[in-house]
C-alpha cells in the first residue's frame, strides 16, 4: 500500500475531508487537529504536522487529487530574525526570574493570539535546548541570575515528591497496622463469644 508521508492515501483522504468539512462549520484548525486526533487515536501534534506536510507536498499526483476543490492552505511562516528572537527571549526570561512560567510569559508576549503564542513557546524551548550560550548570554545581558540548573530544580521536586509520598506512606502503614490489630483483637473476641454460646 503506498503512503503519503506516512499515512495511506485512504488516511490522508479522511484528515483532508475532515479538516474541509469542520473549516465550513466555522471550527478552528486547533480543534479540528484535536477532534481528528480522538477519533483516530493519534497526537494532535502528530495530526497538525501531516497536515501541514500533505499541504505543502507539491509533487504528487495523488495529493493533488486528495486536495482538489478543497480550499485548503498552509500560510506561510516568516521566520523570526535575530533581533526579534533575542527581544522574544528577553522578555521570557524577565518574566521568569519573576516567577512567571514560560507558558504564561508567552502568552502575556503574544497578547492572547494562540498562533503567536505557539511560535515563541517553540522559539523558547528550541533555543533553550539547541543554543543554551545564547541564553546565558542574554541572562548575562539582562543582569539575570541563572539560578539552579533546569537539572537540580527538577532533582529537587523529585526528591521533595519523594519525601512526600515516603512520609505518607509511612502515615498510611501506621493507620492500616492499627486497623489491621483493632479487626484482630475484634475477630479474637467474636471468637470467644461464638466459642461460649
Amino acid at each position: 500500500m503506498n503512503k503519503i508521508n506516512g499515512y495511506t492515501e485512504e488516511e490522508a483522504r479522511s484528515l483532508v475531508e475532515y479538516v474541509s468539512e469542520g473549516r465550513k462549520n466555522g471550527q478552528t484548525l486547533s480543534a479540528l487537529f484535536a477532534g481528528y486526533a480522538e477519533k483516530t487515536g493519534r497526537a494532535k501534534g502528530s495530526v497538525r504536522n501531516y497536515y501541514y506536510a500533505l499541504l505543502r507536498t507539491t509533487g504528487d499526483a495523488r495529493v493533488k487529487q486528495i486536495l482538489r476543490g478543497k480550499n485548503l492552505r498552509a500560510e506561510k511562516i516568516v521566520p523570526f530574525s535575530e533581533e526579534e528572537t533575542d527581544r522574544i527571549l528577553r522578555e521570557i526570561l524577565m518574566q521568569k526570574q519573576r516567577g512567571v512560567s514560560v507558558r504564561r510569559a508567552v502568552l502575556n508576549l503574544a497578547g492572547g493570539d494562540d498562533k503567536l503564542m505557539l511560535r515563541y513557546q517553540n522559539k523558547y524551548r528550541n533555543v533553550a535546548s539547541k543554543q543554551p550560550d545564547r541564553m546565558e548570554r542574554l541572562m548575562k545581558e539582562c543582569n539575570l541570575s541563572a539560578g539552579a540548573t533546569v537539572r537540580e530544580k527538577l532533582e529537587k521536586e523529585i526528591n521533595g515528591l519523594y519525601d512526600r509520598l515516603a512520609s505518607s506512606l509511612k502515615e498510611e502503614n501506621k493507620r492500616l497496622t492499627a486497623l489491621i490489630k483493632r479487626l484482630t483483637d475484634e475477630n479474637a473476641l467474636l471468637k470467644l463469644q461464638i466459642k461460649n454460646m
